[in-house]
């Protein structure tokens, strides 16, 4: 006879069952599985939602209810559909022969309404472009080098203002005098783990090393721990102060609009990268799924290649 699991009990199977799957195809991996119990465990949180309740009750009328009442509540959108996609995996088609084994009713999971999807990006002409160019140049010259080091992790590394803020000097790895930075972006650390390892220019490895040698800015508001060194410090210690700073004034320069003109670097360096080296350079260093980057990227009208005849190439 077959019985209704509770949210509890198809939580503690998918991780058992998902450990079966890896065996078997390497996947869904470790982060995964986390991501999909703690998505699932903060949606039900926000909604009152017991795990002893059966699972039933995360029907699509309950979910739309869940997601009003937390925009209400001020969460960010984002942050409300990155728990209900973790909710997904649970209801992910290898699971259901698992489910059936146990003799479980589960009904597939109806989502709510799909949110609406960001423009694609629009390429800034060459006027742009070459102001971008002149003003990263001159801050390099500034008294705060910390402005310089923000700009270059964005336009030469493609890294999000979150992560930039977050990134220790522990993040570059250094082996045979070549450096690659190393993290797992915010957007993507509960979801896909995906890695960034990205290799530095020398060039602005050696600028790197000449600020870090300089003695570190001193966070008076968070204090550096006694026993904490160098190498586990902050690359840019209040960093959001200077991007306040450095949105302000590329918005004065009528380079870039909007409270989060420096996030249109990172843009500039995924879309360059993806141009000149294709869609799987773009996603190393950006940490975005390929199909992220082809939706908001790519360009199938843009024409990349002159008179190519395809029976040349076979």
């Amino acid at each position: 006879m077959k019985t209704v699991p509770t949210i509890k009990m198809v939580m503690e199977a998918y991780a058992k069952f998902a450990a079966v799957e890896r065996m078997r195809m390497e996947k869904p991996c470790e982060r995964t599985v986390e991501s999909a119990l703690g998505g699932t465990r903060r949606l039900c949180e926000i909604g009152g939602i017991s795990l002893d309740e059966p699972i039933t009750v995360l029907g699509r009328k309950r979910l739309e209810i869940i997601l009003d009442t937390a925009r209400a509540s001020g969460l960010k959108p984002i942050t409300l559909w990155s728990y209900l996609y973790a909710l997904r995996k649970l209801f992910a088609r290898w699971t259901r022969r698992y489910y059936a084994d146990e003799k479980w009713t589960i009904p597939p999971l109806e989502m709510p309404s799909c949110r609406r999807q960001s423009p694609r990006y629009v390429r800034p002409d060459s006027t742009v472009l070459a102001k971008v160019k002149d003003w990263y140049r001159r801050l390099e010259g500034r008294k705060d080098r910390r402005e310089w080091v923000l700009a270059t992790l964005m336009l030469e590394l493609a890294m999000r203002n979150g992560d930039a803020e977050r990134l220790r000097w522990s993040d570059f790895r250094v082996k045979d005098g070549r450096a690659v930075l190393c993290y797992v972006p915010h957007k993507t650390r509960l979801s896909s783990g995906r890695t960034v390892a990205w290799p530095v220019h020398p060039d602005i490895w050696t600028r790197f090393r000449a600020y870090h040698g300089a003695g570190i800015p001193h966070d008076k508001r968070r204090g550096w721990a006694k026993n904490e060194d160098r190498d586990s410090q902050l690359v840019v210690p209040c960093a959001r102060d200077v991007f306040v700073r450095l949105n302000r004034e590329l918005r004065l320069l009528k380079i870039f609009t909007g409270h989060k003109a420096c996030y249109e670097l990172r843009k500039i360096c995924v879309d360059h990268v993806y141009q000149k080296f294709g869609v799987e350079m773009a996603s190393s260093i950006s940490g975005d799924d390929i199909r992220t980057v082809t939706r908001y990227y790519a360009d199938p009208s843009a024409v990349s290649v002159e008179g190519v005849r395809v029976v040349d190439l076979l």
